[in-house]
């Protein structure tokens, strides 16, 4: 995938949500779960919509289309900020958390358990996720 984020629309969404919740899932449990009622072609075409942005890939059981996240909502979250560090603040996440703080957005018991993850972060091997195109 590349570093672009796909953005999300709003009936993309919803489906995402129900993926990372719930794990891989049909088209039909979708249109079960979905919060409003939708026709099952139109969540069909959020679903080609959803796997051409590179967000799902299905696989295919008996005649069946199983979708699922190509990646968690952890990592698109991660890949959306980082976008917006790099184009507001220059690439600086020691200004963003700044102007988190200054905004009381993020107090000093979040601040020490984020120092925590990095530090954790930091003494694990990389492991580069590579994908086929």
């Amino acid at each position: 995938m590349a570093d672009d984020v796909p953005t999300l629309g709003n009936l993309e969404r919803d489906p995402m949500q129900l993926m990372w919740s719930h794990g891989p899932t049909t088209a039909e449990t979708l249109r079960e779960r979905f919060p409003r009622r939708l026709k099952e072609s139109t969540i069909r075409t959020v679903l080609r919509r959803l796997e051409m942005k590179g967000l799902t890939k299905h696989t295919v059981s008996g005649r069946t289309f199983v979708y699922h996240a190509t990646e968690s909502r952890g990592c698109i979250a991660a890949r959306a900020v980082k976008s917006i560090i790099d184009r507001l603040c220059d690439g600086s996440l020691e200004e963003l958390f700044a102007g988190m703080a200054a905004m009381r957005m993020i107090d000093a018991l979040q601040l020490r358990r984020l120092a925590n993850e990095v530090s954790n972060a930091k003494s694990k091997p990389i492991r580069l996720r590579l994908e086929a195109r």
